[in-house]
């Protein structure tokens, strides 16, 4: 049969700030299994309405919900802003940082890509002087090779002139 829209709507502003009961004790007042009251919140979100994730506090917000909000607030005044932050148990401030981050949205692939240039570079850069290091260290290796397999061979000459000498 499903609950009547009002008594529903009246429990779902309780979910909302300033109320921000916690979804265990908004079951146990009301009467209305969690689960129910979840798919109710999920409901509603799906609707485009502003319900904050599990955490009651603007930081436990979801995206979406910040977007939402952002959107709800970009045509008001001081005092209309002001008046929407505190029914919803929010700072101007929050919503400024908001805004300001939907606004840097769009230049986020600009900047990522910047980024991985700089990384790219610097990668490319640490690369090459490896590669220097490692070219230098095999000459080196290369040569003491040379010298040990000349030493070898300039004992074996000694060694064969010597034993000549002590033959009669």
């Amino acid at each position: 049969m499903g609950y009547p829209a009002k008594p529903k709507a009246a429990i779902l502003q309780k979910m909302l700030p300033p109320n921000n009961k916690p979804m265990s004790q908004l079951a146990k007042d009301e009467g209305i299994a969690q689960g129910t009251l979840y798919s109710w919140l999920a409901a509603a979100r799906a609707k485009g309405q502003l319900m904050p994730n599990g955490n009651s506090t603007p930081q436990g917000w979801g995206s979406s919900d910040k977007f939402v909000a952002v959107l709800e607030t970009s045509a008001l005044n001081d005092i209309a802003l002001s008046i929407y932050c505190r029914k919803k148990g929010l700072h101007t401030q929050q919503i400024k940082e908001w805004r300001a981050a939907c606004e840097q949205a769009n230049d986020w692939d600009r900047s990522q890509n910047k980024r991985l240039q700089e990384h790219s570079r610097s990668s490319d850069k640490r690369i090459k002087a490896l590669e220097r290091e490692l070219y230098r260290k095999e000459k080196a290796l290369a040569e003491t090779a040379a010298l040990l397999v000349l030493r070898k061979k300039s004992q074996a000459i000694w060694e064969d002139q010597e034993d000549e000498r002590l033959t009669p």
